[in-house]
């Protein structure tokens, strides 16, 4: 059985010269607007540069979670930033695409 410290959301960033990749891993929920706040202060860098979170470890999110990377949105818009996701699936997918995720961040396959 595994407790709720192991589901929890954990975070990646990696710096590359082209882009800032977020790996994101365990579950997105409502519990972890904190460490999402620390996810964003990577959030910085010239006009047009990529901001990519990478999804394919992230087992879940509920709708906050959804909520969360709106803000990311919202906020890579303000810094003219490129923002994306990848690596969506499973249970992920079936949310994102209720929500028509696709319509507002870029989904690469």
């Amino acid at each position: 059985m595994t407790t709720a410290s192991e589901r929890a959301m954990k975070f990646r960033i990696r710096q590359t010269t082209d882009a800032t990749e977020i790996a994101l891993s365990g579950q997105m929920t409502f519990l972890d607007h904190d460490k999402f706040r620390q996810v964003m202060t990577a959030f910085d860098g010239p006009d047009g540069h990529r901001m990519v979170f990478d999804l394919t470890d992230l087992e879940f999110v509920d709708s906050s979670g959804l909520g969360m990377f709106l803000i990311a949105r919202d906020v890579a818009r303000k810094k003219r930033l490129n923002l994306s996701l990848r690596g969506v699936r499973n249970e992920v997918r079936r949310s994102m695409d209720l929500a028509r995720f696709d319509r507002v961040i870029p989904i690469a396959e």
